[in-house]
């Protein structure tokens, strides 16, 4: 799946360490140092500092279970490497600063980031600041990139796409200021109640296909659609797309690489899984896959690695939905197959088309007297073969009637 690449030298090793080269260098770098051992030791030497190399190699290690970043340091450790950070405050109740930025708590980290409640004395307002893990800010691409998250996401204006309210540096890193929602990810939810009610899949579907509309219109591709991307505001019945940091501006050739594979793999379009180039078709595959998720409380391409899942999403249709969910309609089942068509033509041509359709199905769920459903997914046949029970009771009946038959007739021949 990846292209060759030869070992690092000891200059290019001192040049990585010190940031003194090219980001889309970098990139590679970073991404052959996630596998090669050789390497890693050697840098590890360059460096002179093992945990700095630790850092770097869980920030880069996914976990195949679910998708996401995994961490091997204990929250707390990350915690206080991550409280270092703060400056003072002269509030006993803060845990310290980030710029004009009063510190609650930590929110959560990830491979890029963490994040953390904030208050902003000037405005009164909770927030949410998130900054780019330190090791990483040693790293010129992933500055690059999470300054990108943020210039992607401020320029979305839509009630669909969590804010950006502000891009800094602090103590030489960057950061971002973002509105704080009190509610949870779609992955927590799915993880907590494991399928979503109907109304629930149509509602959050039509609504991140909302905020993709709103990016595509940008010019922008998310690349990273998934769950744990779209955050379910506590407040009220509203999903919003989050975390640009893989977005891409999809005519600027300069910040495309070759062979590289951006994402998540379990929400992956094959066209991302086999490293070509993606549009915004791209991100309707990775929304019907976090819709497939919805219906049956786990991702639609499960395998012991990346490397496998990458191969199903590419090569095999996953399991179909009724299968695992009988309560999700057929023609919902077909919308989410159109979405992840393998080919880009066969998906619905823009994230705008999908958010109306997904709008008519929940008013037909509403009122199905008043509001139909399109033709192409009314007409859609039931895939369901009949249980072994209703086959028995078939069965009986057809029985029964030949009976009653025989009776009848052998009443008139009497």
């Amino acid at each position: 799946m990846q292209p060759s690449f030869t070992c690092l030298g000891p200059d290019e090793l001192k040049k990585f360490v010190a940031g003194d080269m090219a980001p889309k260098r970098v990139d590679e770098i970073e991404d052959h140092l996630s596998t090669c051992e050789t390497c890693r030791g050697s840098l590890e030497a360059t460096a002179g500092d093992h945990a700095w190399w630790q850092d770097i190699e869980s920030a880069l290690r996914i976990d195949t279970a679910d998708g996401e970043y995994e961490n091997t340091e204990s929250k707390e450790s990350v915690c206080q490497r991550l409280t270092a950070l703060l400056g003072p405050t002269d509030d006993p109740s803060m845990l310290g600063r980030i710029g004009a930025y009063e510190i609650i708590g930590l929110l959560g980290y990830g491979g890029m980031g963490a994040v953390f409640k904030a208050r902003d004395p000037g405005l009164n307002r909770y927030v949410a600041v998130k900054i780019l893990l330190p090791h990483l800010a040693l790293s010129g691409a992933a500055r690059a990139r999470f300054r990108r998250e943020g210039q992607a996401a401020a320029a979305i204006i839509d009630d669909c796409v969590l804010p950006i309210y502000a891009v800094d540096e602090w103590q030489g890193i960057p950061y971002l200021v973002m509105q704080y929602t009190q509610g949870v990810s779609l992955q927590k939810r799915i993880q907590d109640r494991g399928p979503l009610e109907l109304k629930e899949i149509l509602r959050i579907g039509m609504q991140a296909a909302r905020g993709l509309a709103a990016a595509h219109a940008q010019g922008l591709v998310h690349r990273d659609v998934k769950p744990s991307n779209i955050l379910l505001d506590g407040s009220v019945d509203r999903a919003l797309l989050t975390d640009f940091g893989l977005a891409r501006a999809v005519d600027d050739a300069s910040l495309t690489t070759s062979g590289m594979i951006a994402g998540t793999p379990q929400y992956m379009s094959p066209e991302q899984a086999r490293a070509e180039a993606v549009d915004h078709r791209s991100d309707l595959f990775s929304l019907g896959s976090v819709m497939y998720a919805m219906c049956t409380g786990h991702a639609p391409f499960r395998a012991e690695s990346s490397y496998s899942v990458l191969r199903l999403i590419t090569d095999k249709e996953p399991r179909p939905i009724r299968e695992v969910n009988p309560d999700v309609p057929d023609w919902l089942c077909s919308i989410i197959a159109k979405l992840m068509a393998k080919q880009a033509v066969d998906r619905f041509t823009s994230a705008d088309q999908l958010a109306e359709l997904l709008k008519i199905c929940l008013a037909h769920l509403q009122s199905p007297t008043t509001t139909v459903l399109p033709a192409e997914f009314a007409k859609v046949k039931p895939e369901r073969s009949s249980s072994k029970f209703q086959q028995l009771l078939m069965g009986v009946f057809a029985m029964c009637c030949l009976s009653l038959l025989a009776i009848l007739l052998a009443i008139q021949n009497v």
